[in-house]
């Protein structure tokens, strides 16, 4: 028997997977709500296509429902496993994009802007972008550690489990991406509204 969302908020992510493996619907849907949001952000920083984000999503997440009957409590969390998977499909299409052809830039869909005079909003939204093209600068590994640590939020030691590298290496990466990434985006701060220099962009 199912038991409703708003009793399951409190269970681990390893309790939804391991009642979803016994076939506990409800849980299933609790845990695809809890992670789908940051597995889609991360993959979405890597990738800079929500299309493509939202397939390696969906994937990722059906590949944990796969392996749900044999999950081994204890020797991985649910989040260090799954940000591994969402790591090794983003890297499988980023190879896959250097063997194809870049798409002209005619076939790139234009963006509308559907809030005009909205400055706020415009403004965040610039902000967002310049992040975005400065993540892309990023070599992928430093762009893998500088998302997980500083916008996913999560500890050095877990990064390493889903990178496969150590902790000193995470450190190196993190630190390198984030002084490439503060150079590519130095010299926007007027233009992004941070005109107080001690303000952090």
């Amino acid at each position: 028997m199912s038991m409703p969302l708003d009793d399951l908020a409190d269970l681990s992510d390893e309790t939804l997977l391991a009642r979803y493996a016994v076939g506990d619907r409800a849980a299933a849907r609790a845990l695809t709500l809890r992670l789908t949001p940051r597995v889609l952000g991360y993959a979405a920083r890597l990738l800079g296509d929500r299309g493509e984000a939202e397939d390696v999503a969906q994937e990722a997440l059906l590949r944990l429902w796969r392996i749900a009957p044999d999950w081994r409590s204890g020797e991985a969390q649910v989040t260090t496993w799954l940000f591994r998977v969402v790591t090794n499909l983003v890297t499988d299409r980023q190879r896959a994009r250097m063997r194809r052809p870049a798409a002209a830039l005619d076939d790139a869909p234009e963006v509308a802007d559907t809030a005009p005079g909205a400055l706020a909003w415009m403004l965040e939204r610039d902000r967002m972008a310049a992040l975005e093209a400065g993540l892309a600068q990023l070599p992928d590994r430093q762009r893998q550690a500088v998302v997980l640590r500083h916008i996913e939020g999560l500890p050095n030691p877990e990064i390493a489990a889903i990178m496969g590298i150590g902790i000193e290496a995470v450190e190196s990466l993190t630190a390198r991406g984030k002084r490439a990434l503060a150079a590519a985006l130095a010299g926007q701060r007027a233009a992004l509204g941070y005109e107080d220099e001690g303000a952090e962009p």
